[in-house]
C-alpha cells in the first residue's frame, strides 16, 4: 500500500469536511483511480470532480499520472478572476 497525504482547498474542502487527510491507496493507482475512490468515499464531490485540478508534490497532474509513494496530493476547484 501507498500512504499519501491529501490537501483540500476552497469548495473541495467544504465538501469533504476536512483541510487534509491521509489515505492508503494501491501502489499502481492513478489520479483517475484516486478520483473514483474519493467520489465513492465523499459522494458530495461527484458533481465537481470533473473540473477539480489535482497536483502531485506541488506539480499539476493529469488523470493518467501514477501517484508516487508518500505523495502529497492537492485538490483545487477551478478558479476564475481578472
Amino acid at each position: 500500500m501507498n500512504r499519501i497525504k491529501l490537501f483540500f482547498f476552497a469548495t473541495v474542502r467544504d465538501r469533504v469536511g476536512a483541510k487534509s487527510l491521509e489515505m492508503d491507496i494501491p501502489l499502481d493507482m492513478t489520479i483517475q483511480g484516486l478520483k473514483d475512490k474519493l467520489v465513492d468515499d465523499y459522494p458530495n464531490l461527484a458533481a465537481s470532480m470533473p473540473s477539480v485540478l489535482f497536483s502531485i508534490n506541488r506539480e499539476y497532474a493529469f488523470d493518467d499520472a501514477l501517484v508516487p509513494l508518500n505523495a502529497e496530493v492537492a485538490l483545487f476547484p477551478p478558479v476564475s478572476g481578472g
